[in-house]
């Protein structure tokens, strides 16, 4: 008899970073979570596919991740990565038994451990995959053992994007790439930082009050069924970062919305959206939580690897959390066998605890059965917590083999099998601390939003021109990195790493040479001058979406505004 249902979905996703630097921000950001996260997990879904158990995770991979992970540049720069960490961590070999080196017997054995662990990633990489993440990916989606989901092209913040062409740009493109790269459209998507608006009355400039559809009438115009929200979006009271004490949210103040009203909704059954036929379902906060919390979950555990501190010659990852209060300088060594354990244990709590909320929510609802949906960072497992991929393995394992009765599905499978039975109305929001757009849309990053919008602009004053597909190619190709270089300016990683002051200048650079691009591209093409050499070099850097078509961001018409009564979801009261 089952309890009810568990839906585990995965965000992956990093900004574009081909040919945009190394290090510190550039694409061994990317390589890092190659080896930490995509490939561990692969070899995650892999391993239990083996021993017969489908994983049913839920994973999104956006399309601008997808691209890169596709890219054959990246896949060598990926090899000679993975060879450099191979080469560092030899000599850490040579260095140590040392005896003036406190306890070098152990980090002899750490980089014999490593050693090891870097030269399984190379050779699953290069001889189980061919090389190939994303069609391994695909052969899994194809078992059935996972669900691909999409995103906007590059993940633009959604509802700061001032025209519903450029909107719709994002998601077709997005939906477009994800048929490209996995053999067929997604049924779901994440939406870019959970960002999230309703329709809303404007003036048009004829003077008529005009209405501006909802983001899911964008998302269900490019086939999109579902998307995922935070907890406080569905059940009201505390938005995201209200209960934890934040003085400062990277070098800006943070301003927390006020408490909005409990709504008497809860997150364990997904629900329709008003203004069209896509479902939204929201994370379960207990069971999310308990999880991505570095001071209350599992990640904080001190025994686990330390991300912060690294070698000073090889930088390898030596050392544990020890506490949170500890001291960089006063880490413990790390010890693998002590994690490992702990992640067996960490692994029973939680199949445990997610088998009793849904017991507990049957029993106080008369048998019916309940959702228990928890999303997440895909980098936080094997990248930030670097054993949380066996956490993954574990929990899925130990879910299939001792607690049959917790049905696992992916969100897809969830939603068609246990379609939802009312429709809301969700508010403004983000996943953002605070739960609003202040991380995008601050005194830091105002400046940005007058420039995306200009560009906007342009690029539907430049495509009215072109509605039929010109004769000359050279322009045809011009028009078409235009389009790509507007959607790489969008992308909402540029304003976030500003406010959070992460990599505040190399963000600010990468949006003012997207934006430069655009505005070249934007001039050879309204002077009919266009320099195939100099185009040339643009597109060997920018290459993504290689079958993107300009027209997308041809104008769409304005509505006029519907009575309250015409909203097409007969579910919504």
């Amino acid at each position: 008899m089952s309890s009810g249902q568990f839906v585990f979905m995965l965000h992956s996703h990093l900004p574009f970073y081909r040919k945009a630097g190394m290090w510190p921000f550039g694409e061994e950001n990317l390589y890092e979570c190659m080896a930490e996260t995509y490939v561990p997990l692969l070899n995650a879904i892999s391993e239990l596919w083996e021993e017969g158990i489908k994983a049913k995770l839920t994973v999104g991979i956006t399309p601008i991740l997808g691209e890169q992970l596709n890219d054959e540049h990246l896949k060598q720069g990926f090899i000679k990565y993975l060879d450099s960490r191979i080469s560092a961590i030899a000599k850490d070999l040579d260095r140590y038994p040392n005896p003036e080196v406190p306890h070098s017997q152990h980090l002899k054995y750490l980089a014999k451990y490593y050693f090891d662990w870097f030269n399984h990633i190379k050779d699953s990489f290069v001889n189980k995959y061919g090389c190939d993440l994303i069609g391994n990916f695909k052969k899994y989606q194809d078992l059935g053992c996972i669900e691909i989901t999409t995103s906007g092209a590059t993940h633009g913040f959604s509802p700061l994007l001032a025209t519903d062409n450029n909107l719709n740009a994002q998601f077709k493109v997005g939906q477009d790439t994800t048929k490209k790269l996995f053999g067929r459209k997604a049924c779901g998507c994440w939406l870019p930082e959970c960002a999230y608006r309703q329709g809303y009355e404007y003036t048009g400039k004829d003077g008529q009050k005009k209405w501006r559809p909802a983001i899911e009438v964008t998302l269900q115009n490019n086939d999109i069924e579902y998307f995922f929200t935070e907890s406080h979006v569905i059940e009201g009271g505390n938005s995201i970062g209200n209960r934890r004490v934040i003085g400062m949210y990277g070098n800006i103040e943070y301003i927390p919305l006020p408490e909005r009203e409990k709504t008497g909704y809860d997150t364990y059954s997904a629900y329709w959206l008003p203004d069209a036929q896509v479902a939204v379902m929201g994370r379960n906060d207990r069971a999310g939580y308990q999880v991505w919390s570095a001071a209350d979950g599992y990640p904080g555990d001190g025994v686990f690897r330390e991300f912060h501190k690294k070698d000073d010659k090889s930088g390898a990852h030596y050392w544990r959390v020890t506490s949170s209060t500890t001291d960089l300088g006063d880490k413990m060594l790390y010890d693998p066998v002590l994690a490992l354990n702990k992640i067996n244990e960490n692994s029973d709590h939680y199949t445990t605890m997610i088998y009793h909320m849904l017991e507990d929510y049957k029993q106080a609802h008369n048998g019916k059965e309940g959702l228990v949906m928890v999303s997440f960072d895909t980098e936080l497992f094997g990248h930030w917590w670097f054993e949380g991929v066996e956490f993954i393995k574990q929990v899925v394992k130990k879910f299939a083999t001792y607690l049959p009765e917790v049905e696992r599905l992916t969100a897809g499978e969830y939603l068609h099998k246990y379609p939802p039975k009312e429709a809301i109305q969700i508010p403004e929001s983000s996943w953002g601390a605070g739960g609003h757009f202040y991380v995008w849309m601050n005194h830091l990053t105002e400046w940005m939003w007058p420039i995306i919008h200009s560009c906007e602009k342009r690029i539907t004053d430049i495509v009215s021109k072109y509605e039929q597909v010109p004769n000359d190619a050279l322009l045809v190709r011009a028009l078409n990195q235009l389009a790509r270089e507007n959607l790489l300016l969008q992308s909402s990683d540029w304003p976030f790493l500003i406010t959070t002051w992460q990599a505040k200048d190399y963000a600010t650079d990468r949006f003012r040479e997207h934006v430069d691009r655009f505005e070249f591209i934007a001039d050879m093409i309204e002077n009919n001058s266009v320099d195939e050499s100099k185009l040339k070099e643009i597109e060997d850097i920018d290459n993504c979406f290689d079958n993107i078509d300009y027209r997308i961001y041809l104008p769409i018409e304005e509505g006029v505004i519907p009575q309250q009564e015409a909203k097409l979801n007969p579910l919504y009261k």
